[in-house]
């Protein structure tokens, strides 16, 4: 029969351990996350200046009559062409909030979860000097 003396933990310091390897996995993975959606608003908002651009010359092309109808039809792909960026843009911002707003918590919830482990530590540690008394 086993003894219900012989059921063991680990170490606090494992655990602490274990958790700090947890909790800086889930951190990188939203540092590259956070970057992924840095990296594609940035390179759709060069798009949509080159398109902006692009619309600024057509539109003053139309103004001086030097443009057929079919530049007009070009005009509104490069009117949905923007509007659309902007739509990825903004998109894309509520991503990264959101990812910020994770990485917050994930920080809070690691420091609180190290002040326990601390305190627990030290009242084990203060348990432990006053058996020896």
């Amino acid at each position: 029969m086993a003894s219900i003396f012989a059921f063991r933990t680990r170490s606090p310091e494992r655990d602490r351990q274990t958790d700090e390897a947890r909790f800086g996995q889930l951190s990188r993975a939203l540092d590259e996350l956070a970057g992924g959606i840095e990296a594609e608003r940035s390179g759709i908002r060069g798009r949509y200046e080159a398109v902006s651009a692009n619309a600024a010359f057509l539109v003053e092309a139309m103004e001086n009559s030097a443009v057929s109808v079919l530049r007009a039809r070009e005009m509104d792909q490069l009117t949905e062409s923007l509007k659309a960026c902007l739509r990825r843009i903004e998109v894309l911002g509520r991503q990264k909030d959101f990812v910020a707003g994770l990485r917050h918590s994930l920080d809070i919830f690691a420091d609180e979860g190290r002040e326990t482990d601390e305190e627990s530590s030290a009242r084990l540690a203060q348990g432990d000097a006053l058996r020896q008394f």
